[in-house]
């Protein structure tokens, strides 16, 4: 599953607010979210998924990587009980969710560079095949 606008979906805390004001010909703005693109907002979001999903990720059935979540499973039925699992938390915490990059019931997927099947994390092929094919360096620099 993947988040929708994630980092505007957590609020900014006042101080902050100061930090990342505007100046325009219109006046002063200040955002009432964490905007994109400032330097520790992966962090901040990554703490705020590790703080909805704690169980799960210690129970190991669960992946989360800032915005994307991977729910591992065994069996077709203990899928769905984790899927409901992790949508009643998402909605719990008013977490958006982008249906069009979502995938379910698949039983490996491409993450991150990875693929990822049941328990197992591998390698892309064509990103294995990019290091292969690379010559070594002949030089002594």
């Amino acid at each position: 599953m993947d988040g929708l606008k994630d980092f505007h979906q957590n609020f900014s805390i006042p101080k902050a607010k100061k930090l990342l004001r505007i100046i325009t010909h219109c006046g002063i703005h200040e955002y009432l979210r964490i905007p994109f693109g400032i330097e520790n907002s992966p962090s901040h979001y990554q703490i705020m998924m590790n703080t909805i999903f704690p169980t799960e990720l210690s129970e190991q059935w669960l992946i989360d990587y800032i915005d994307d979540i991977i729910i591992c499973l065994d069996s077709w039925c203990l899928n769905l009980e984790r899927l409901a699992r992790v949508l009643d938390k998402v909605a719990g915490v008013n977490m958006k969710i982008s249906l069009k990059k979502c995938k379910f019931g698949f039983e490996e997927t491409k993450s991150l560079g990875h693929i990822v099947s049941g328990l197992s994390l591998g390698i892309e092929k064509n990103k294995l095949a990019a290091v292969l094919l690379t010559t070594i360096p002949q030089d002594q620099k």
